[in-house]
C-alpha cells in the first residue's frame, strides 16, 4: 500500500467520512504535511474496499443524494496500527527552492535579496498566524485524544516557523549591517 491509503485509513478510524470529507480534511486539517487531490483519494478508497480495509454505508441526504460513508474494518484497524508503529525511515533530504535560491544571493543586489527575506517572512508570519488561530481552540480545554496528533504537530509547526522568523531576522540584521 501506499502512504495516501494509510493516510485514509487513519482519518477514516477517527471518524466515518465521505469522499467529499477526506477532501476537505486532505485541503486544510493535513495539508500543511501531507496533500491529496480528489482525483487521487476516490480511487484510493475503492482500493481500500476491495482490500477489505474499509467499508461503506450508501446514506441518503435530502430526498435523492446518496453518499458513501466510509468506516474502517477490523483489518483495517490492524493495518493502520501495524503501519503506525513501524521505523520511519531515514529522514528524507528537503527541497526547498527559497533556500535553493538563497544560496546563490551572490548574485542579487542587497534591495533583491532583502526583498526575497521579507516576502518570505511575511509568508511565514501569515501562515503562522493561521496556525496560531487554530491551536487558540485547544486552549482552555484538555486535547481530546482524538485531536492529539493535530494538537503536537500544529505546536512543531508553530515551532518551525517561529524559528524560521527568527532566522530571518538575524540573516536581515546582517545584511544590513555588511551590505
Amino acid at each position: 500500500m501506499n502512504i495516501l491509503s494509510y493516510a485514509i485509513l487513519g482519518l477514516i478510524n477517527k471518524e466515518k467520512l465521505t469522499g467529499y470529507d477526506l477532501t476537505k480534511i486532505f485541503n486544510d486539517s493535513v495539508a500543511d504535511f501531507w496533500s491529496a487531490n480528489q482525483s487521487q483519494i476516490y480511487p484510493e478508497l475503492k482500493k481500500l474496499v476491495q482490500a477489505g480495509l474499509i467499508e461503506y454505508e450508501v446514506v441518503i441526504q435530502g430526498e435523492i443524494l446518496e453518499k458513501k460513508l466510509y468506516s474502517i474494518t477490523p483489518e483495517g484497524k490492524t493495518t493502520l496500527k501495524k503501519w503506525i508503529l513501524e521505523d520511519d525511515p531515514v529522514l528524507p533530504q528537503s527541497k526547498d527552492i527559497f533556500k535553493l535560491r538563497i544560496y546563490f544571493a551572490e548574485h542579487l543586489n542587497k534591495e533583491q535579496l532583502l526583498g526575497k527575506l521579507t516576502k518570505r517572512q511575511q509568508k511565514c508570519t501569515n501562515l503562522l498566524k493561521r496556525y496560531q488561530i487554530k491551536f487558540n481552540d485547544y486552549q482552555n480545554i484538555p486535547v481530546p485524544p482524538i485531536k492529539l496528533g493535530d494538537y503536537i504537530l500544529l505546536k512543531g509547526a508553530m515551532a518551525q516557523l517561529e524559528a524560521q522568523l527568527v532566522w530571518l531576522d538575524e540573516s536581515i540584521d546582517y545584511i544590513n549591517s555588511i551590505l
